[in-house]
């Protein structure tokens, strides 16, 4: 059986396209297009880093270059369009998909609460109900505001306690929610009193889930294996993601293709066949550059970025400074379909001033006034987000390709 193919320019095409970045990123970036925008990626993740800007407002940044922290905000605090809650790691996720992650409270439950006995110690079973009742009968409530009981071991980061630790179980297990943030703290509620009732109320079979979120999945990617699909909301098993597939691939919604990655390589992918028929309409993305944040969607899977754009990244917390390769916290660069740089840059808001110290240019880009003149253009754009009002470049910056 001969496979439908996509050489690696289109499938890069596809890929940013189905991640929201062949569009140029105008917009009001508040309100009904912000919430467009979240849905359509299907979740944002959350990240406390702010080096530059915080992960969750640089991913709707580079989508929505009006966009400000404040709209997410009010979308989130205020009018209800959005929930915190845990996809692969903290995420804001649109409110209308709630009652599917129903199926992944239930889950996590048990799940959590054998697997956390033993990383956090078992004091925290005995604090559910306690911090459960405190929130019921007092209202919404931030780790420090409750319980000031230590850990009964030392977890380094982790070392949260007991009643900080069944706060954390309660969210995860669906009683609680994250009314708000105030700074990054989060504030829990009782679910009840943050989820709006229609999204509360609603039901959905696990079957429906199921394909809820390997269809929604493989719309967000554009192709997928069944392990990307079941990897994508981290709702479901990579089983019943397998097993999706094969149903899906019997009945017609999808086909298999190959697609070509940067090396050379072939790589057998899901595609919808209504996909296929559209490639041609897949719009080139802007030759303007992009900063990207570490954690955008369609480079959080390091092994897919690699296959997908030749770009090998990693963000290398547990490696001295003195050892690693780049700094802790590097932006990629995007420009049209290709990853062409990565930068190290930082917002002294003492000073005003962003601070570019390192840049370097992937193998084979070469650095001239042309994509100078791009970068300086997305700084002067990044800098009301970074809150500063300069950009300063450090003796040195630009590096040797790969270096």
């Amino acid at each position: 059986m001969n496979l439908p193919m996509l050489d690696n320019r289109t499938a890069r095409r596809l890929f940013l396209a189905a991640h929201g970045l062949s569009d140029r990123p105008s917009g009001p970036g508040k309100g009904e297009d912000l919430s467009g925008v979240i849905h359509a990626l299907g979740f944002v993740q959350v990240d406390s880093v702010n080096t530059l800007a915080r992960a969750h407002d640089l991913i709707l940044w580079s989508r929505r270059t009006a966009y400000r922290p404040d709209a997410l905000r009010r979308l989130n605090d205020r009018d209800r369009v959005t929930f915190e809650n845990w996809t692969h790691d903290a995420s804001v996720i649109p409110a209308a998909f709630f009652p599917q992650w129903r199926l992944k409270f239930t889950r996590d439950r048990a799940r959590l609460r054998e697997r956390w006995k033993d990383w956090h110690g078992s004091a925290f079973h005995a604090e559910i109900e306690t911090v459960l009742r405190h929130i019921t009968d007092h209202g919404a409530v931030h780790s420090a505001e409750i319980g000031e009981k230590r850990a009964e071991k030392s977890t380094g980061w982790w070392d949260w306690h007991p009643s900080k630790t069944a706060l954390e179980y309660l969210w995860r297990a669906g009683d609680l929610a994250i009314t708000r943030r105030e700074g990054f703290r989060k504030f829990y509620d009782l679910t009840e009193r943050v989820i709006p009732p229609e999204h509360l109320n609603a039901h959905i079979p696990e079957p429906d889930v199921i394909d809820w979120a390997c269809g929604a999945a493989l719309d967000r990617l554009g192709f997928a294996t069944s392990g990307e699909l079941a990897a994508f909301f981290d709702l479901i098993t990579p089983a019943e993601a397998r097993d999706w597939a094969a149903r899906a691939l019997t009945d017609g919604r999808v086909v298999e293709a190959g697609i070509t990655c940067a090396d050379g390589t072939l790589r057998r992918v899901l595609i919808r066949p209504e996909t296929l028929d559209r490639l041609q309409d897949i719009p080139d993305p802007p030759a303007r550059l992009r900063v990207l944040s570490p954690f955008d969607p369609a480079l959080r899977d390091r092994k897919r970025a690699e296959r997908l754009f030749g770009f090998h990244y990693r963000i290398e917390i547990f490696v001295p400074e003195a050892q690693r390769r780049y700094g802790y916290y590097v932006f990629p660069l995007l420009e049209g379909d290709r990853i062409v740089a990565r930068v190290d840059m930082a917002a002294d808001r003492q000073t005003g001033s962003l601070r570019l110290r390192a840049l370097w240019p992937e193998i084979g880009v070469r650095w001239g006034a042309g994509r100078q003149a791009r970068l300086e253009a997305e700084l002067d754009r990044l800098l009301p987000l970074a809150g500063c009002h300069r950009v300063a470049f450090a003796d040195g910056w630009l590096r040797a390709p790969g270096a």
